[in-house]
């Protein structure tokens, strides 16, 4: 015999098994998964996905406009973080995309780093300047020898010369604002390049030549670079008014690689001893359409813009459930956190739907950047890379 429920009964039922579930899922442990390559540590879970917002987020709570408790604003996913570590608590600022396609940035929390991510209650208020942004993602944090912590975030708006049937049409430029707590954000005017578009653009986190430095991504278009070269880098004088007259390209595209079609920077680079310490992202074009991987390379210390250190290949690509989501066979990482006992935390997200954690340490991450041999640039010369190691583990495989 079905058992009818009063409205009101069957709602705070609903409501919870939707808060139950939550917090499960906000409480689960995270797992390493074992058996790695010797470099990272990636984790079984991810830290962050479109379920992990707050259900006051989505649903309106208030039986009597919403009797069946259904998701009046869904959210689609929660990717490409921003992190930063203040004290004891790790914090991501992530990107948020609702599922009316418009992205906003979120502060979620954790005490470790790896698992127990709870977003702040309210969602960012990110001022707009006087040309408002149809569109803000993909905020890389950096705290700035001037004592604030600087968003750079890119900014999209209808491309204001596309013919009026032309929907789709943008433009990307970087977006610039700044805070203390995260809480309270001050916007300043969006950073002019000589390129006509800009995305992926990353501030330096010390003064160069008593200027403040950028890595640019100059491109011709929204999706192609076309003439622009690579991952650049600029000084403008006032981060108030962010000019940059000048663009000299860091680490260049390059034919039949994994930079072929695009790269740019992802979090702000990790002072070491040795260098700065950069991940970055490369693009190429195959028959399924555009392949995103991580890789690594290290600039000099006192010229941050001169690449000594450049590893063949990349350091991360999607692996089986990464593979899949809005936009398959993705990684991108524009936060890492390099931990006060050499722990390096690395949150990257898969297909432009969820955000996942991997681990290494900075002694690791020195040793695969300086000591992996670079892109030999023909099959005839990483044959004979390949053949090198091979025959030195042979001779090792043999000794009594």
């Amino acid at each position: 015999m079905e058992v009818r429920m009063a409205p009101t009964e069957a709602f705070a039922l609903r409501l919870k098994r939707l808060e139950a579930a939550y917090e499960e899922l906000i409480t689960r442990p995270n797992e390493p998964l074992p058996d790695g390559n010797g470099i990272i540590t990636r984790y079984r879970y991810p830290v962050l996905t479109a379920a992990h917002t707050p259900i006051f987020w989505r649903y309106d709570l208030n039986p009597e406009t919403n009797p069946y408790l259904m998701e009046r604003m869904g959210i689609n996913a929660v990717f490409n973080p921003g992190a930063i570590k203040l004290g004891d608590r790790y914090l991501l600022v992530a990107r948020v995309e609702g599922v009316d396609r418009k992205s906003f940035f979120a502060v979620a929390e954790s005490p470790n780093g790896i698992d127990n991510f709870r977003f702040w209650d309210e969602p960012i208020v990110l001022p707009e300047t006087d040309d408002p942004d149809v569109n803000v993602y993909d905020m890389r944090l950096t705290l700035h020898e001037d004592g604030w912590i600087y968003g750079v975030f890119c900014t999209e708006r209808k491309d204001p010369k596309a013919p009026p049937t032309d929907t789709t049409a943008a433009m990307a430029q970087c977006g610039i604002a700044r805070t203390k707590d995260l809480k309270t954000w001050e916007r300043l005017p969006d950073l002019k390049t000589p390129s006509p578009q800009q995305r992926n653009c990353v501030l330096h986190p010390e003064f160069v030549d008593g200027k403040y430095a950028f890595y640019t991504r100059p491109q011709d278009d929204f999706i192609e670079a076309g003439s622009g070269g690579g991952i650049g880098w600029g000084l403008c004088a006032d981060i108030t008014n962010p000019v940059i007259t000048e663009e000299r390209i860091v680490d260049p595209r390059v034919y039949h690689t994994i930079k072929e079609a695009k790269n740019g920077l992802g979090p702000p680079p990790i002072k070491t001893p040795h260098g700065w310490l950069h991940l970055a992202h490369g693009v190429r074009n195959t028959a399924a359409g555009l392949r995103y991987v991580l890789y690594l390379f290290m600039t000099a210390l006192d010229e941050p813009w001169r690449v000594i250190y450049a590893p063949g290949g990349y350091f991360m690509a999607p692996e089986g459930e990464e593979r899949v989501g809005d936009v398959s066979n993705v990684l991108f990482c524009n936060g890492w956190i390099l931990d006060d006992d050499g722990r390096v935390l690395i949150y990257y997200a898969s297909s432009d739907t969820r955000c996942h954690v991997a681990t290494s340490t900075l002694d690791r991450l020195l040793d695969y950047v300086m000591h992996t041999p670079p892109d030999g640039g023909r099959s005839a010369v990483c044959v004979q890379q390949r053949l090198e190691l091979i025959r030195r583990n042979l001779q090792l495989l043999k000794r009594p």
